[in-house]
């Protein structure tokens, strides 16, 4: 048992760690695809930048908002990085004593409770702006939530598993991702719809809310919603290569070649968000339920099927 949360406490301080890189990696990323140099002062070419922005906003002093319900307004944010940092329970290594044999399962319960930091964090502000971002987040969520289920279905279907290791160790002669090219297409636009980034970040339309659902936040609570969703988006990164770039080996997550797949998902983000404009949230909420839906339906079908017919 000691050892066992000994290195779940290793695993998430190197989650933290690995956030701190990725917001570096971001801002160099973002800043070459805009032609020009980004963070290259603090440290050897700027590695030390996260660290110093880190450090900066948990020495600053804390807002002192006299509308806001205050005991929501605190747990907000640590709810939020909690329930990031518990997904990452289902990380799984040679060091690990156990691991989820329902791991799926556990990911959809803890990724349906985000919205509520979301909502808690909007609401307890007493801002319309912030309002209207926890609004716009927690309808977006919910919307894609549904296509992501369908997804994820189809590939347990395909594994006859909810663990995530037998999902993983199933993909032997085959990437899913390659199996199924227009299922992984529409996971990827899911899951960044799911973290709320470009071009779905409309639950911080600066041009429109200002700063959305966080607006009244800063110092040490902002650096909590940065860090959850951050930690989202690496999870999400490694939970896409767990699904569709599985290979059969039973302790492949500690190789080189399993981080290197998933820092490639990762860096797709930052791609993503340097490469294209905000959508219109009508034509977002549009693309899940008039597009992704009914297509995610007929392959999920299609794969029960097959399936059926295999097993026949």
């Amino acid at each position: 048992m000691f050892l066992s949360f000994s290195w779940m406490v290793i695993t998430y301080v190197s989650v933290l760690l690995a956030v701190a890189f990725f917001i570096l990696l971001e801002r160099k990323g973002l800043s070459y695809i805009q032609a020009r140099k980004g963070p290259n002062k603090v440290g050897y070419f700027g590695l030390v930048q996260s660290f110093a922005d880190a450090l900066k906003l948990f020495l600053k002093e804390e807002n002192n908002i006299q509308n806001s319900n205050k005991v929501p307004y605190f747990l907000a944010p640590v709810l939020s990085l909690i329930l990031s940092l518990s997904v990452w329970s289902l990380y799984w290594s040679s060091f690990h004593l156990w691991y989820f044999n329902m791991g799926v399962l556990f990911f959809l319960c803890v990724s349906a409770l985000n919205v509520y930091g979301t909502m808690m964090a909007g609401w307890s502000s007493n801002s319309k702006y912030s309002l209207l971002g926890s609004l716009r987040a927690v309808a977006q969520t919910i919307s894609y939530e549904v296509t992501l289920f369908l997804i994820l279905l189809s590939a347990i279907t395909i594994s006859a598993s909810f663990s995530l290791l037998s999902i993983f160790n199933h993909q032997l002669f085959i990437w899913t991702a390659l199996l199924m090219m227009p299922m992984f297409m529409m996971w990827l636009v899911v899951c960044i719809a799911e973290t709320n980034r470009a071009p779905f970040d409309f639950a911080e339309g600066e041009s429109e809310l200002v700063s959305g659902f966080n607006i009244e936040y800063g110092s040490g609570a902002f650096a909590l919603l940065f860090l959850a969703e951050y930690a989202s988006i690496l999870f999400m990164s490694m939970l896409t290569t767990v699904l569709f770039f599985g290979t059969k080996n039973l302790w492949m997550l500690d190789n080189f070649s399993f981080w290197l797949k998933a820092s490639c998902v990762a860096f797709f983000f930052i791609w993503v968000r340097g490469s294209f404009p905000r959508m219109r949230y009508d034509l977002l909420m549009k693309l899940t339920w008039l597009s992704f839906l009914p297509i995610s339906l007929m392959i999920l079908s299609t794969v029960l099927a097959t399936k059926f017919m295999f097993n026949l």
